[in-house]
Order: structure tokens, then sequence, then C-alpha cells
């Protein structure tokens, strides 16, 4: 059994539109004025894997204390503009063990993060570093 997630695009003005998830209380607005789909796509890939490597480490007892994303991605020349490399930076703050860190970020690069499966399977090549900022 899959799961349906229906949403709804509509024109709201010029190059402007509102999108919204169906049963989900907030809405984005796409195209000018707003963020573009291929922006959105990109985040939608940091905010897949920053859930899921902070849900890994809190399960493993780690002191995380705080996660950023840098992530960026290039995009072909020729139509469509997919993205061809996108590069996603951890920055993970706490006392959190090295290899910990990796783990986590692995187990969600390679097993549970659906939007960078997606990505992979176009045929993106999807790298990412990581760094561990520890308290004193």
């Amino acid at each position: 059994m899959s799961d349906q997630v229906r949403g709804k695009v509509e024109w709201f003005k010029d190059y402007q539109f509102v999108g919204r998830i169906e049963g989900e209380s907030c809405s984005v607005i796409l195209g000018e004025g707003g963020i573009s789909p291929m922006k959105l796509l990109l985040l939608s890939v940091a905010g897949c894997t920053a859930y899921d490597v902070v849900m890994i480490l809190q399960k493993m007892r780690e002191p995380l204390k705080g996660l950023e994303i840098e992530i960026s991605g290039e995009r072909r020349e020729e139509h469509p503009r997919i993205y061809s490399r996108i590069h996603i930076h951890y920055r993970i703050y706490g006392n959190v063990e090295e290899e910990k860190a990796k783990r986590a970020i692995e187990l969600s690069q390679d097993k549970y993060c659906s939007a960078s499966a997606h990505m992979k399977l176009s045929g993106t090549e999807l790298t990412y570093s990581f760094e561990v900022v520890r308290e004193d």
C-alpha cells in the first residue's frame, strides 16, 4: 500500500502561484515573489536529510545541540534543467562522536532520505561532507 499525497497549485497573479498540500496548514508561494520550484526541490532534499540525521542522532543518544545544512546544486544547461550535481554540507553542533555523526549521515543518504533517492535516481551526482562543532 502506498501513501497518497494530494496537493494543489493555483495561479495567484502574474507569474506567482500558491501551493498547498491537502491536510497541511502551511502554503508556499512559487514563482515571482516566492521561491522557484527547483530551489524548493533543493531545500526539500536538505530538509529531508536534516530530519533523518536529527532523529538518528537522538536515537543514538548523542548530545546534539544543533544542525545546519548548506546545500548547493548545479543544473544542466539543456532542458529539462535538472540538477546534475548536489553537494550537502552538514554542520553538527554538540559533543557528538564523529563516527556516529558519519553513520547518521550515511543512513540518511543510503537508506532513509526519499528526496535524495529521487535525485540520485534521476542521475544527479550527490556528494556530502560534514563537521562536528564541539562545545568547550
